[in-house]
């Protein structure tokens, strides 16, 4: 069984629909014991990071998270379920994460050398036009075999909604990248931890295929 964590925020009955019509039992919860027990754990989200992390520690379903990662049990992060495995987010003031991964979550800021990074030269994705939050279908970049994107091309096209980003310490664990006015982390991969900025949810048919994907690594294994 695949726990889905119910803290509150999120569209988790799509999350759920998504799973069912992918063929995939999963159930959702709000109860670490069961969170525990479960053979895998999505975590899915939007909303603000803070709130997040406030609602996963007062349900107690921060240790849980932890425990069945470090248990190697399959974990596949949605949108805020990305952003707070990394060690904090400046939304809002800085606020500590999960820290599963080193590294920030930050703004959208197409400013040359903000966080870094280079504006992407296209006229196409002009930094001046765009808007945040970034809303929409966007296309990913498959940076490396990931068990997860398993019959998906290069390029395929997601649905995305949000303001902030993540920016890994270690530019290993980045399975995938979007062009949105620069480069971003659309998402990450390690041993059993899957996680997407975007929503398989709300990205058709790759979208379930997405999570199709996921209960077949639960089911067989990484």
């Amino acid at each position: 069984m695949i726990a889905i964590i119910d803290y509150g925020m999120g569209n988790l009955r799509s999350v759920e629909k998504g799973f069912m019509k992918a063929g995939v039992d999963a159930k959702v919860t709000n109860r670490p014991e069961v969170v525990k027990k479960a053979d895998a754990v999505v975590l899915p989200g939007v909303g603000a990071f803070k709130d997040c992390m406030r609602e996963l520690t007062n349900l107690a379903l921060v240790d849980a998270v932890v425990d069945s990662i470090n248990a190697g049990k399959p974990y596949l992060g949605i949108c805020l379920g990305l952003q707070v495995l990394f060690s904090e987010s400046v939304e809002f003031g800085t606020c500590r994460g999960i820290d599963i991964f080193r590294g920030k979550v930050v703004k959208f800021d197409f400013s040359v050398g903000a966080y870094g990074n280079t504006p992407v030269q296209s006229p196409i994705l002009n930094p001046q036009s765009l808007k945040v939050p970034h809303m929409g279908w966007n296309e990913i970049k498959i940076q490396r075999d990931n068990p997860l994107f398993k019959g998906i091309p290069d390029k395929t096209y997601f649905y995305f909604v949000h303001s902030f980003y993540v920016v890994p310490d270690d530019a290993s664990i980045i399975a995938t990248t979007t062009d949105y006015g620069m480069e971003f982390t659309s998402s990450v991969r390690k041993d059993n931890v899957f996680a997407v900025q975007f929503h398989p949810e709300k990205s058709q048919a790759m979208g379930l295929q997405v999570l199709r994907n996921f209960g077949e690594i639960v089911r067989k294994g990484l």
